[in-house]
């Protein structure tokens, strides 16, 4: 029973600490605060991956509506289908569709060399890549090339299209990547071990969730790092609380007991279209924007004593993409 009251103190104290912030409450007292905001992306052409629905069709249909073209990347051939119906309908120009299932490390790899041999052929490289896709799985799945399935969207295949895309430039000077992580984030240290678990014994699919996000959070402070000679902006951000699919699939209590307060798409996608515009300065080392506003990466001291690091990280992906011969 002590160990079952503590745990619930920590999640009641969690949920406490972030629940006037990042749900949809936060979102509009700070956004009466902000400036005007009416973005213009032309000339631009962007890749928003896990781009069909929720946060990803959000951020789509700003960057058509500022003037980008935009390729959006998901499973799912039908909702693409239906998102192209939508930007159709109101009279928004300049989206193609790509489906790809970003928990395979050789769907991804040919997503990428249709995107590179585009980019040859027109001289269209990417200015803004929204790292968007992932999953939050109820159950183990573990892929046909011996992953488990999230491990692989969430974190892995955002490794594998940022790096592969900067080595073939068709991401170069000038563009922006921005991953969107997760508040959970915020509950984990970065654990390589944690990331991909294939024994049913030890999977749980929201730690994995929270694992994979507290990795994206450190891939873009490795990136920053690794690559800062290359003139591409890298940013983390999260989008509060937001009302996805995945929510209601996923962590339906949750949705439950929060559903009048969680945000809204365009509310949640917001900070990742202001980055896109913007691209702020940042301080050095991992930090997470949320409302238009770099936050610290921790939030507890128990999240830092973390035996990886943004290097180890990466080796780690390099890694696992080396056994597939990527």
């Amino acid at each position: 029973m002590p160990v079952q009251l503590a745990r619930i103190a920590k999640v009641l104290a969690f949920y406490g600490r972030f629940l006037p912030s990042f749900t949809q409450p936060g979102y509009r007292l700070r956004h009466v605060f902000w400036p005007r905001f009416a973005p213009s992306f032309t000339g631009q052409h962007w890749l928003v991956t896990g781009g069909s629905g929720g946060l990803g069709r959000e951020m789509v249909l700003a960057a058509l509506r500022g003037g980008a073209t935009v390729t959006a990347a998901a499973r799912d051939p039908a909702k693409l289908a239906a998102l192209a119906a939508d930007a159709a309908a109101a009279g928004l120009a300049g989206l193609d569709t790509e489906v790809c299932d970003f928990t395979s490390v050789a769907d991804t790899q040919r997503l990428v060399e249709r995107l590179v041999a585009r980019a040859a052929d027109t001289g269209r490289r990417i200015d803004v890549l929204m790292g968007n896709v992932g999953v939050l799985q109820d159950a183990l799945v573990t892929t046909p090339e011996g992953h488990e399935a999230s491990f692989v969207s969430n974190i892995l295949s955002h490794h594998q299209l940022v790096e592969t895309l900067l080595a073939r430039g068709t991401l170069g000077a000038g563009a922006a990547v921005i991953e969107i992580t997760s508040g959970g984030a915020y509950t984990v240290p970065l654990a390589t071990a944690m990331l991909d678990v294939t024994d049913p014994a030890r999977y749980d699919g929201v730690a994995a969730y929270t694992f994979h996000k507290r990795a994206q959070i450190s891939l873009v402070a490795h990136w920053r790092a690794a690559h800062a000679a290359s003139g591409v902006a890298f940013y983390a951000m999260h989008p509060g609380w937001v009302d996805t699919a995945g929510v209601q699939r996923s962590l339906p209590r949750f949705r439950k007991l929060l559903r009048p307060l969680l945000r809204d798409a365009r509310s949640g996608a917001d900070t990742a279209v202001w980055l896109a515009a913007q691209r702020p300065a940042q301080p050095a080392g991992e930090c997470v924007w949320f409302d238009r506003k770099p936050r610290p990466a921790h939030v507890y001291p128990h999240t830092r004593d973390a035996r990886d690091t943004p290097d180890s990280l990466a080796a780690f992906l390099r890694a696992r993409l080396a056994a597939h011969g990527v």
